[in-house]
């Protein structure tokens, strides 16, 4: 084996010849020899590529880099119009002159002008930076805190977030960015009169911690807790929910480890049978009492007919005087022609231009061919419609009754007719689940908290509307209807399914929110 070892190294470290006919050599170019030639090409390849990495790009694309901030954070950045980002942010600004805006809604100020210089040299590596920071002011804090607690809602509908997509903290960094403002004692009461309702749309867990971190916010000014306001807001929160009818269960679902121990505890046996507050005023006035002092008109004792629309008396909590009024059926489609006849705008004939303007849909008024569907009944009528309709036949009752009114029911009184006539046998008469129909109320999820008067946040005359009873569609029977089955659609919603069935009640009086004016 060594032997062969010995044998085989040789070959290969044997020395190589290069043989004459090998060899390659260079011509000179112009009488300039290779080694000159060749360097000068190398040495020009590395400057074009020093070139190309440290001066072309600011060459092409001068400017500098802009670092963005604001107080309040979180504002877009918009340059020359278009938005760049949100503070705090870096964006490159090309050189020259340009217009810089801070926007944040429901505040103001944070434009300025800016001049944009940039450098040629390592521009792609070390940008030439300049700082530019906008201060913004809110007017109306309760605006701007308003906008924030639409967003809320709007995203309340989402659920619990997922790892498909995360929900903004809308609330709270609403009330970080108008915090300041609450050092007013005035301006926080005002602050707090948004917050509340927002306690209704609170449905998932990350919900409640976007209410509870603006709680916290606006109790320290947007500024950083101390252990104090965060005990005050503990309180304050604790205060709210204890008084509420129903909180037992949510607060249950809501706290991750003691759940159990919450919906099991007295105070949820104490408030498991309370009674269904209704009123958005907050009061616990059984329905159907009339309020001390009552006005001056007064129905009569049997049905009432107005445009010849028949109304049903609905007494409730044992007093035999009525509070309101029910139509017997839903808006049929005679009903609904008089109507247009004297409003045009609202006609068949007219649905383009309404959709246009976003007060309905593309089956407004188109005739349902199916054998289930309540043929007399008006089909693909909005909420916005239904708004309209109750406003044109509030002008037909009697001069007597000028302290009355005909509206939609808000969800608590439709909820307590149908099981006051569900009591009386009378549910298959007034035609209860064969259409959808539309309540007054915005769409709140945890109708148990109650919502004071006027004080949804928001411009939200275009936020969902609730709807009750089911309808042909869906199996069962008119006796069969449940009073507790509610639901939610767009005011611009045109369905044949949906349809409304109008009330008539004293002006005031336990009404529902208004929100849009025709």
């Amino acid at each position: 084996m060594r032997t062969k070892i010995r044998t085989l190294l040789p070959r290969f470290f044997r020395k190589i010849e290069i043989r004459e006919e090998d060899r390659v050599s260079l011509e000179p170019v112009f009488g300039i020899k290779p080694r000159i030639y060749l360097a000068a090409l190398y040495g020009a390849a590395v400057l074009g590529i020093f070139f190309f990495i440290f001066f072309f790009p600011g060459i092409i694309k001068p400017g500098v880099l802009g670092v963005f901030s604001s107080e309040p954070s979180g504002a877009a950045v918009r340059v020359d119009g278009v938005t760049m980002g949100s503070t705090p942010c870096e964006v490159f600004i090309p050189r020259g002159d340009h217009t810089i805006r801070f926007v944040l809604p429901g505040f103001t100020g944070g434009e300025q002008e800016l001049t944009a210089g940039g450098r040629v040299f390592g521009s792609a590596f070390f940008p030439q930076r300049i700082f530019v920071s906008g201060v913004l002011s809110a007017p109306d804090p309760k605006k701007a805190l308003a906008l924030a607690a639409e967003e809320y809602i709007r995203w309340s509908f989402m659920g619990e977030p997922t790892e498909m997509y995360q929900i903004p903290r809308s609330l709270s960094e609403g009330a970080y960015q108008v915090g300041p403002a609450a050092a007013d004692p005035w301006v926080r009461k005002s602050l707090e009169e948004v917050l509340e309702p927002c306690l209704s749309y609170a449905v998932s867990k990350a919900s409640v911690r976007d209410i509870l971190r603006a709680k916290v916010l606006l109790d320290n000014n947007g500024l950083s807790p101390s252990p104090l306001t965060v005990l005050k807001s503990i309180q304050d929160v604790s205060r709210r929910i204890g008084n509420t009818p129903a909180a037992a269960s949510w607060l249950a679902e809501m706290v991750p480890g003691p759940g159990e121990a919450v919906e099991n505890s007295p105070w949820a046996a104490s408030v498991e049978n309370a009674p269904d507050p209704g009123r958005r005023d907050g009061t616990f006035r059984p329905w159907g009492a009339p309020p001390a002092g009552g006005p001056s008109g007064s129905l009569p004792a049997g049905d009432l007919t107005v445009a010849g629309l028949r109304f049903i008396p609905a007494a409730a909590g044992g007093d035999p005087r009525s509070s309101i009024y029910v139509a017997r059926t839903v808006i049929s489609r005679s009903s609904w022609e008089a109507f247009t006849a004297e409003n045009p705008r609202w006609s068949e004939a007219n649905r383009g231009s309404l959709i246009s303007e976003g007060l309905v849909q593309e089956e407004y008024l188109v005739p349902v061919d199916h054998p289930h569907y309540p043929a007399p009944a008006a089909p693909g009528l909005s909420w916005y419609a239904a708004a309209v309709y109750c406003r044109w036949l509030t002008t037909k009752l009697p001069p007597g009754l000028s302290d009355w009114e005909v509206r939609l029911p808000s969800e608590a009184e439709w909820k307590n007719a149908a099981l006051y006539f569900k009591a009386q046998n009378t549910v298959e008469t007034l035609s209860f689940g064969k259409l959808w129909e539309w309540c007054a109320d915005p769409y709140i999820p945890l109708e148990f908290f109650s919502v004071p008067e006027g004080s949804l946040p928001g411009d939200l005359q275009s936020a969902d509307r609730s709807v009750r009873g089911g309808c042909w569609i869906n199996p069962g029977s008119p006796e069969g209807v449940d009073p507790a089955l509610r639901g939610s659609l767009p005011p611009e919603t045109s369905s044949p399914f949906v349809g409304f069935r109008p009330i008539i009640a004293r002006r005031g009086i336990g009404g529902p929110i208004s929100l849009w004016q025709p």
